[in-house]
């Protein structure tokens, strides 16, 4: 699977680790996000990511700041982005059955770094179920 990362400064070693855990399970991840130490603006990170998965260029994308608000909000802006905050498995797992989730916003300031890792497995593995969620999806990006 193709994937796209994005990260602020408060997702710099968290990124690391998916990257390279995402790599030895034989993904191609993409870094979108910031390798540096410095605060800087999220959106600068996020808007690259939501663009390579609206664009599908990847699959999906993972996106990280300290919360995982403000990565989502940033992410959701893009018509066709479907970026769900998801703190632990079954988040994950409802966010890609019931709504689609596209994009995984992860609160890297509030999770364990092998949480994360479980977490991002089953938003990878979980799939759309469709039917009567699809009616909903559909409605999603609104009339204007």
């Amino acid at each position: 699977m193709k994937i796209a990362i994005g990260n602020d400064h408060a997702g710099v070693d968290v990124k690391r680790k998916i990257e390279n855990h995402l790599s030895e399970k034989g993904h191609t991840v993409i870094n979108k996000g910031y390798d540096g130490k410095e605060s800087v603006d999220y959106p600068d990170f996020i808007h690259p990511v939501s663009l390579e998965v609206k664009e599908e260029n990847v699959q999906i994308g993972i996106i990280i700041c300290g919360s995982g608000n403000g990565a989502a909000m940033t992410a959701n802006k893009h018509k066709g982005i479907r970026a769900a905050i998801c703190w632990n498995e079954e988040i994950a797992e409802l966010a890609r059955q019931h709504n689609d989730a596209n994009i995984i916003s992860i609160p890297s300031r509030f999770l364990s770094e092998e949480k994360i890792i479980n977490i991002v497995e089953t938003f990878i593995k979980t799939g759309f179920e469709g039917g009567r969620h699809k009616r909903r999806i559909d409605k999603i990006d609104g009339n204007d």
